[in-house]
């Protein structure tokens, strides 16, 4: 891929201010782009969006420095494309090819690393943000603003470009997919593997795990190696989180352990038929990703698809149960028994974190071991459905277990549990000191309202 170079990028700012500069007051502020891994709704407008056309590069890469100058819209697709060639990844890698840098940072993206690298934001030594007053605020740790821009979702801004870490990497990763029949063990492992870097005497570089179902839970140990041999193919016939539960061991080149979860959506392209054997085989390779299955569930949104299946089957409303939500790992065991009890779906994603320091608007305790756990899907709950009754709840047992929820999906929170849980005093404040005109919708609105 080749780079953006910096005039291409100060011209490409201009034309993002040119587009603000054209929106009316008092209409809303949105990006104008075709993709999207958000999963709540929000009222239509007809206010024209931002134009972010060429913000979506890596302007430069500093090799010795181990560092890269990044536009806000590049996908961590192009990112790693413009790395891997000099041997290099960002220290964070979320698992789906089109987030966005920007959107990781600005809406706390995570994935395998995070147990010893935190979130992409932490591994970010400055950014750019353009703010609600129409002005190119250059930013680092210790600003107020770089500091309460993680889980902002543009409330503060947008970020046109970023300076991160990267980190050294081989071509290969050696996996260890282990076991677990007991909840309590798992979180004792999980614990001993994030203050050890190793298990069982082996590096372990990357950390995460599917719980299956009460008493099949399972760590995938990945370990960065030089050593060459077979690889295996989870773009093709087989896939990747089926083979957790087949195989002790497995290696995997390092561009096709970033993107394993990307072919099938971790374990929801099922739902397009794309994992039957008989679809697959006829599934272009091209059309194995998340982006083409959004794309998929955005035409099932619009025309009410499975609603109508549902109704002529006589099977109660779905709710969709899209969440990603964090619980210190101690609680892990109480929250995956409640949820099986409570909500039943399966299977549920675990990604250990550990944050460096506290962050305003997403307040971990530093140096503590929390536990993401991913679930993503539906549950026919009946008439109620539009209602959040599981989504509801979940956000109840999470406060419960001292945990935290992301605020990419549906989120029913008060006013002030919501600024309890994300600084939104701090939020108030520093949304006023950049955005004076109050032209961006603040964070409640977009999460909660839908705005």
């Amino acid at each position: 891929m080749s780079l953006r170079g910096w005039s291409a990028h100060d011209v490409a700012v201009e034309r993002l201010r040119a587009s603000y500069d054209a929106i009316p007051a008092g209409a809303p502020v949105r990006l104008a782009k075709k993709t999207s891994n958000l999963f709540r709704p929000r009222a239509a407008t007809d206010a024209p969006g931002l134009d972010v056309s060429g913000l979506d590069g890596v302007i430069a890469i500093d090799v010795d420095a181990r560092t890269a100058d990044v536009q806000g819209m590049c996908t961590y697709e192009d990112l790693v494309d413009a790395t891997l060639p000099h041997g290099l990844i960002p220290y964070v890698v979320p698992q789906l090819r089109t987030i966005t840098l920007g959107g990781a940072v600005t809406g706390l993206g995570i994935e395998s690393t995070s147990f010893r690298n935190g979130l992409p934001h932490e591994s970010v030594l400055e950014m750019d943000v353009f703010t609600g007053a129409g002005e190119v605020v250059t930013c680092a740790p210790g600003d107020d603003l770089f500091d309460a821009f993680p889980n902002s979702y543009g409330s503060l801004g947008y970020a046109t470009r970023l300076r991160i870490r990267l980190e050294a990497v081989p071509a290969y990763v050696a996996l260890r997919h282990v076991r677990f029949d007991d909840a309590e063990l798992l979180a004792k492992t999980i614990t001993e593997i994030t203050e050890t870097a190793s298990y069982d005497g082996v590096r372990v570089d990357g950390l995460d795990g599917v719980a299956f179902e009460p008493g099949e839970y399972y760590l995938t140990l990945a370990t960065w190696t030089e050593d060459g041999g077979a690889t295996s193919d989870y773009v093709g016939q087989d896939i990747y989180f089926k083979s957790i539960q087949q195989r002790e061991t497995d290696r995997l080149s390092m561009y096709d352990y970033l993107w394993r979860w990307d072919t099938d959506w971790f374990w929801c392209s099922g739902a397009f038929g794309a994992q039957n054997p008989r679809i697959r085989r006829i599934w272009p390779r091209r059309w194995r990703r998340s982006d083409v299955y959004q794309k998929l569930l955005g035409l099932d949104r619009r025309f009410s698809i499975a609603d109508r299946l549902d109704r002529r089957a006589g099977r109660p409303l779905r709710e969709r149960v899209i969440q990603d939500i964090e619980v210190p790992v101690a609680n892990l065991p109480a929250f995956l028994e409640w949820f099986d009890d409570a909500v039943g779906m399966r299977p549920v994603w675990l990604c250990p974190l550990v944050s460096t320091r506290e962050w305003a608007s997403y307040p971990l305790e530093p140096g503590q071991t929390y536990v993401n756990a991913g679930f993503w899907g539906t549950v026919h709950v009946g008439p109620d459905a539009p209602n959040g009754p599981r989504n509801r709840a979940i956000e109840t047992k999470v406060l419960e277990l001292d945990g935290h929820k992301s605020l990419y999906s549906e989120a029913f929170y008060d006013r002030e549990t919501f600024d309890q849980l994300y600084g939104g005093a701090n939020l108030a404040a520093v949304k006023g000191r950049y955005d004076p005109q109050d032209r961006l919708t603040t964070l409640y609105d977009k999460a909660v309202k839908r705005r």
